[in-house]
């Protein structure tokens, strides 16, 4: 049987579930400026011209944004720094923002989303404000992502409705017919497939047809996947982790997204028009862990830039 080397011990190949690997061609994930610096070379770890957020957590300066894009760019890879609209003072500050982006990064791509602090900085608390702006479009922005939620979001809906959602869902529909970016719904991560299927199913039904990049938590401890699915507000797809807890075989094994995303390629290859168009990993686990899991589970769909 053939070996594999991807950048550290040789290993034997295990076989490729071809659906999994047509689901994960072009995967983005996400990183912070101090998760992006314990990297020493993202081309060693990521295929070439992978989507790479990064995001901006409050308190983090500008200027560690600005710099982590460049370093980033600078190596190949495609950057869409997060924009919250909560930490965002004013249109200066957004245009500063912007400005700074370009002309040190060379930035043309944003995610978009309220952020998570509960009271603004200033003038803006939704990601259709930072939109209705403008300057996105002005500047020549190509890609534009919006926050999607497959499952149940208590703090944008406490009465478990998705009223809100859905108008704020169909306002973004309303917006992609009118701006020259091309939009995407970049959504939180969850751990069942069939949830995931209906609300797709569900937003097809109602004419939305932005595609979805759904969000994945990449391999990580069992206890540390459950740290990050109370805090981001996971719902009832946190099930499958609790499960997992309760089984003392596996509870020191690290959890990996295996069967959700397996599932979900499959699915996609049963109904080529399900609106799933890419992967978006959270490295929970660790930047190298979840592109060590990426590159042995998703042959050709995995190979870092390093290795092409």
């Amino acid at each position: 049987m053939a070996l594999l080397k991807f950048g550290r011990k040789e290993e034997t190949a295990k076989p490729v579930n071809p659906n999994l690997e047509t689901f994960l061609r072009g995967y983005s994930i996400e990183v912070m400026p101090r998760t992006a610096g314990k990297i020493d070379d993202f081309r060693n770890l990521l295929p070439k011209g992978t989507r790479v957020y990064v995001a901006h957590i409050e308190g983090t300066p500008i200027d560690e944004m600005v710099a982590t894009a460049k370093r980033l760019a600078g190596e190949g890879y495609d950057v869409m720094p997060h924009f919250p609209a909560r930490i965002i003072k004013d249109q200066s500050v957004l245009a500063e923002w912007i400005a700074r982006y370009q002309g040190e990064a060379g930035v043309k791509q944003a995610l978009l989303l309220a952020g998570g602090v509960t009271t603004p900085y200033g003038d803006y608390h939704c990601s259709m404000q930072l939109l209705e702006t403008g300057l996105f479009d002005q500047a020549g922005f190509t890609h534009l992502h919006v926050a999607g939620h497959p499952e149940i979001n208590k703090d944008i809906d406490p009465d478990g409705a998705r009223t809100n959602v859905n108008e704020a869902l169909s306002w973004k529909q309303e917006f992609s017919k009118r701006t020259d970016a091309k939009m995407a719904l970049a959504t939180q991560f969850c751990f069942e497939s069939q949830p995931v299927i209906e609300w797709a199913d569900d937003l097809a039904a109602r004419g939305i047809d932005i595609p979805v990049h759904i969000g994945i938590a990449g391999p990580a401890k069992l206890q540390t996947m459950i740290k990050f699915a109370l805090a981001c507000g996971v719902g009832p797809s946190l099930r499958v982790l609790q499960r997992r807890a309760k089984d003392v075989t596996k509870l020191l094994l690290p959890f990996e997204p295996t069967e959700i995303l397996s599932e979900l390629a499959d699915h996609k290859a049963a109904n080529p028009g399900f609106n799933i168009a890419q992967v978006h990993f959270f490295p929970l686990g660790g930047i190298k862990t979840n592109a060590n899991w990426a590159m042995n589970n998703g042959g050709a769909s995995g190979v870092p830039a390093s290795q092409e």
